[in-house]
């Protein structure tokens, strides 16, 4: 893949570097970051960081994914500009990729994830070892406010669940509306379901998030009585709650067209299964659940990333300011 990439050189003080790109696993030619260990360049300690992501951290295939991306695309800077981080101090040639990115017309949130990408790489090699401080360690990430996620009212929801009727597939269809409203599951994790994931008795799913973290998300009685009805009727084959016709788990796309296609029918074109997840979250809170406790059902590691929803209800938050603050 890399076969025609010419070697760059990397020097992080206190290393000097040299050229050992002959040295390399392979016959390519790649990269080399100096301070690694002798034959190591900087794609083979992406691949060993990539190695990490997946086996150590349980980082889900988005994640893995978008940081190798970014990775690479911080490499390839570097080979087009035949640049080294010798021939600068490492703050200021760290900046430059950022202002490239900008001149690119990236996106702030990108821009964030890429940082964030870089980071945990030399955060890697950092804990290996293999370099002796972090570059982007002082390096400020730039202030991103996410936008406002995008969420039903009580009576859209109402109005969608209502809506699969009268075709083949109409009982799987609204258990999947039913059981995203009622949980606010991810679609990767409605989609690892299994039938032993229900406990229909107990009134609860057991969902594996992310990093294969468990948790268990309780059910509606609206919830238990279509999954029964599903279970019972449709007799789903194999050990998945929404098999494919080989017996395998539904893809994300197939649950994003079924939610779509109900969606256009109330004629919102943005409604998508992270929709319900936001729907599920703010419905909570303006019926008065604690943000601590939002944030263990969505199975948000970092409280602050259930936070985004807070500002949703911001009017029944100043209700009760008024109703309980002395000079409310």
């Amino acid at each position: 893949m890399f076969s025609t990439i010419q070697p760059i050189l990397f020097s992080f003080h206190p290393f000097k570097c040299q050229d050992i790109s002959n040295k390399t696993p392979n016959s390519h030619s790649h990269p080399v970051f100096c301070g690694m260990v002798p034959g190591m360049n900087l794609y083979y300690a992406l691949d060993n960081f990539i190695t990490y992501l997946t086996a150590e951290r349980g980082a889900s295939p988005h994640t893995v994914d978008a940081y190798n991306r970014d990775i690479i695309s911080f490499i390839r800077f570097l080979e087009e500009k035949g640049l080294s981080l010798s021939e600068r101090t490492e703050r200021s040639f760290i900046e430059i990729y950022i202002a490239h990115m900008r001149e690119l017309g990236k996106k702030t949130r990108t821009i964030v994830r890429a940082i964030s990408a870089l980071r945990g790489l030399f955060n890697f090699l950092l804990a290996d070892g293999i370099i002796t401080h972090n570059p982007l360690e002082d390096i400020e990430i730039p202030k991103y406010s996410p936008p406002v996620p995008e969420v039903l009212s009580e009576q859209e929801v109402l109005e969608l669940l209502q809506l699969p009727n009268g075709s083949k597939t109409s009982l799987r269809d609204r258990m999947i509306l039913e059981l995203l409203y009622a949980t606010g599951l991810r679609v990767s994790e409605l989609i690892k379901l299994k039938k032993s994931d229900i406990n229909l008795d107990g009134g609860f799913v057991i969902a594996s998030g992310k990093r294969s973290k468990e948790r268990v998300v309780p059910l509606n009685i609206y919830s238990k009585n279509t999954i029964k009805a599903y279970l019972e009727e449709e007799k789903p084959q194999g050990a998945y709650l929404l098999p494919n016709k080989r017996g395998g788990m539904l893809t994300r796309q197939a649950i994003w067209k079924i939610i779509r296609k109900y969606a256009t029918k109330m004629a919102r074109d943005n409604v998508s299964p992270h929709t319900m997840r936001h729907t599920f979250a703010t419905h909570l809170l303006e019926g008065g659940a604690d943000l601590r406790s939002v944030q263990i059902l969505l199975g948000h590691e970092d409280i602050s990333t259930t936070q985004i929803y807070t500002h949703v209800d911001s009017k029944r938050l100043r209700e009760i300011h008024k109703k309980h603050h002395p000079r409310g």
